[in-house]
Formats: structure tokens, C-alpha cells, sequence
């Protein structure tokens, strides 16, 4: 079955995300192994280092607000989109692999806006 048969599969079974966070996810995978150097796996960290740089290369300061249309709205989601595809046999794991290793990895809001209100000589 192709990759786009078994995402529809997974948001007909899990409609909090959106098709598209799915496809999101599994390129910033593709992006994060090659900046690795690397062909198999990649940690939750890295894997969510690789989001984040990923979406403010696409969406730039509105990644947080596409994210969110996804229904993403911390890394933990993100985990459990990555589990998803696990469970359909879309992407592989480790042993040691775990949906602990999404949890509070960073805070959207930081990580994500990147064009910060810059004060004038006033502190205004």
C-alpha cells in the first residue's frame, strides 16, 4: 500500500492531525537524516530539531500557525503523529524509542517565532 493510502488510513482512525502534518513529518525526516549524514535512525530530538528547522524554512514566522491548522500544537503531537505512522508500519523504531522522547522537548512559541518585537532607544 502507498504512503498516502495508509496516511488516510491513519487520519480516518486518528482525525486530530491533518493529513498534511503526516507528510510534513516523514520530509523533515528525509531532511534531518541526510543533515545527519545518515540513512536509518534518528532520535525524537533530532527528529524535532529537524521540524523545526523545516518549518521555519517553509512557513517561515507563520510555522506555528500552519502547525496548528495541522492540529500540532506542541512536540508531543508531533510524537504522536510519528507513532501513527509506527503503528501502520509507516516508519520503523528503535528498542529504546519512546512517545516520552516528543514530550516538552521545546515550547512552540519560543522555538517557533522568529521575529521578535524589537524595542526602540525609548524601551517602548
Amino acid at each position: 500500500m502507498d504512503f498516502y493510502a495508509k496516511i488516510s488510513q491513519i487520519t480516518q482512525r486518528d482525525s486530530r492531525y491533518k493529513a498534511d502534518a503526516y507528510e510534513f513529518v516523514m520530509q523533515a525526516l528525509w531532511l534531518t537524516q541526510k543533515k545527519l549524514n545518515r540513512t536509518g535512525h534518528v532520535s525524537g530530538p533530532e527528529l524535532l530539531s529537524g521540524i523545526r528547522e523545516f518549518g521555519l524554512e517553509q512557513y517561515g514566522p507563520m510555522a506555528r500557525a500552519v502547525f496548528q491548522h495541522w492540529g500540532i500544537s506542541n512536540t508531543g503531537d508531533f510524537g504522536r503523529v510519528v507513532f501513527n505512522m509506527i503503528s501502520d508500519g509507516v516508519m520503523g523504531k528503535s528498542e529504546s524509542d519512546s512517545l516520552d522522547d516528543f514530550k516538552d522537548v521545546y515550547d512552540f512559541k519560543e522555538a517557533l517565532d522568529i521575529f521578535k518585537p524589537v524595542k526602540n532607544q525609548q524601551g517602548r
